[in-house]
């Protein structure tokens, strides 16, 4: 596993990591968390419960998402799937959020103060249409200080990697002119860590802090452009009991 991020008194955040055990086999090998991809659901339920130990929560503690690259977001009162949703929010000091990525960005956010944590899947799409500040909104309606608020960007494809075409490139530049990227081939590219960082930044969230690798240059992670199909590694944002 990534290490284990304070992200403020009594709250945690983690990524977990390709080959950290898991009972995946090929193309999933091996702790492969997605449900989402063709691997056994029995293999990804164990996954999930490997992940949840290592970390050191309850694996039935953990609410999912059915992500699907949209700007919603759901508020969690119970474990379990949130629903379609790209971003989730929760009061609960039981509940660990989570999200799954393969080359997508995602933030893990907290109110350590306020007792607020939050979860997003920000892909190019649900970058461009602000799935995260609608996070960080939704958390502030449920009491959190934007001030206050701590976020982790997780290891994602980065800027230099992450091709697309000009009109692609555009169509996102025109919700978040700072995902404008130049690959390492001088083709167009979409930077989503400096979107996103720059999108917290105008929420006026307190605590930026970053995993910077990128998920198609590190084999130790799920990359979908690496090498689809693939798995996913997860991001889990709780409260310690």
């Amino acid at each position: 596993m990534s290490a284990v991020i304070e992200l403020g008194p009594g709250v945690r955040a983690g990524f977990t990591q390709r080959y950290d055990g898991g009972v995946s086999t090929a193309p999933f090998d091996s702790l492969n968390l997605g449900h989402g991809v063709d691997d056994d659901p029995a293999a990804v339920a164990e996954n999930r419960r490997v992940a949840a130990k290592s970390l050191g929560f309850d694996a039935e503690r953990v609410v999912w998402m059915d992500q699907v690259h949209s700007a919603e977001v759901a508020v969690a009162e119970e474990p379990g799937v949130a629903g379609r949703v790209d971003a989730v929010v929760s009061e609960c000091s039981d509940l660990v959020l989570a999200a799954l990525a393969a080359d997508c960005l995602l933030v893990l956010a907290a109110d350590a103060e306020a007792g607020v944590i939050g979860a997003a899947h920000s892909g190019r799409l649900g970058t461009a249409a602000g799935v995260v500040p609608a996070m960080i909104a939704a958390m502030a309606r449920h009491g959190a200080d934007p001030g206050r608020i701590g976020a982790v960007l997780s290891p994602a494809i980065c800027g230099g990697c992450y091709e697309v075409g000009p009109r692609v490139q555009a169509e996102v530049a025109r919700s978040v002119p700072e995902a404008v990227s130049r690959t390492r081939r001088g083709t167009a590219g979409i930077d989503m860590r400096a979107a996103v960082t720059a999108q917290l930044r105008a929420a006026e969230v307190g605590h930026i802090s970053s995993d910077d690798r990128c998920t198609l240059e590190s084999p130790e992670l799920f990359s979908h452009r690496g090498g689809a199909p693939t798995g996913r590694f997860a991001g889990f944002v709780w409260r310690r009991p």
